[in-house]
């Protein structure tokens, strides 16, 4: 009977131990990694490439997907639920998602990536938004992202403090490389030409980092309406100061941009759609485009070789 009883408490201490390994193992994420969840997919490659091996990174809004008009699915807030640390990019971008962060406040780690760059070099935004939330066109402010991710990686895994930082010393050079890219192409073109006029005024920080006027036809949010007014008003804008090219945006439908088109047409000017930007999502991933780094230069290369 001892050894009988014996064994079935052997029995038992084994699973109780499987328990506890395995909620331990959930609670850190797949191998023991740290699991985080970031709203923009410009986030979370900026937390992949710093994280590295030690990160499980997971970005709510996928390629063409709008952050200013997106709602939280159950599937989103499961993610941001199991997740260790939450980053966001404020400023109202994820304007719908607001309650959401406040709640997980309270729970977790849940971060601003922008909040060390200072108000006084934020652009006036609007439909109930204080500040432009377009940060990463201008690449130096997203550095300055970059840095909130590491400094808050490390907060939580003060162990792996030096991995953390060599990931982001080689990513912030990349940043600096690609910021000195941007400078020096856009300014390979003609005075004259620096207009880029877009679907929605997304470019504000580009246009002031860069050296070129920025004309969107939706507001800073695309919650705001497009009026017939808007498109006749930057029609004649084009046909007045003869724009060649305008630029449709990945998350944007181009409904609207081509109404532009065809009322410039209907005026005896010809406008061609100067290519794809995107804006407020990456492109697909596995693509250079699909990275932060990428779609920068993606958009600098396709904005100089349509108004060169």
């Amino acid at each position: 009977m001892r050894k009988i009883w014996l064994k079935t408490v052997g029995i038992c201490l084994v699973m109780v131990m499987s328990i506890g390994l395995f909620a331990c193992s959930n609670e850190e994420g797949e191998n023991g990694k740290i699991k985080v969840t970031s709203t923009i997919g410009m986030i979370g490659d900026v937390v992949a490439n710093i994280g590295g091996e030690y990160v499980e990174s997971t970005s709510l809004m996928k390629p063409g997907i709008d952050p200013h008009l997106y709602k939280a699915t159950q599937g989103d807030i499961n993610k941001l639920d199991e997740a260790d640390i939450i980053f966001y990019n404020g400023l109202h971008l994820e304007g719908k998602m607001e309650d959401i962060f406040e709640k997980m406040t309270k729970e977790k780690p849940t971060v601003p990536v922008t909040k060390n760059v200072s108000t006084s070099v934020l652009l006036e935004g609007d439909d109930g938004s204080q500040f432009d939330p377009h940060l990463w066109f201008n690449v130096q402010y997203w550095i300055s992202a970059a840095e909130v991710i590491r400094d808050e990686l490390i907060a939580l895994d003060e162990e792996n403090k030096a991995y953390y930082e060599n990931n982001a010393d080689e990513y912030i050079t990349k940043m600096k490389e690609l910021d000195a890219y941007a400078k020096e192409q856009m300014a390979s073109i003609p005075e004259e030409n620096r207009i880029l006029v877009t679907a929605h005024d997304a470019f504000g920080y580009f246009g002031e980092a860069y050296g070129i006027k920025v004309m969107g036809l939706q507001g800073i949010s695309t919650e705001s309406e497009v009026g017939s007014k808007d498109v006749s008003e930057l029609r004649d804008f084009l046909v007045e100061n003869k724009i060649k090219a305008v630029f449709v945006e990945s998350s944007v439908p181009k409904k609207t941009i081509e109404a532009v088109i065809e009322g410039a047409k209907s005026m005896g000017h010809e406008v061609k759609i100067g290519g794809e930007l995107y804006s407020d999502a990456m492109g697909d991933e596995g693509t250079k485009e699909g990275t932060y780094l990428g779609m920068v230069r993606h958009n600098v290369d396709t904005i100089v070789s349509n108004l060169k």
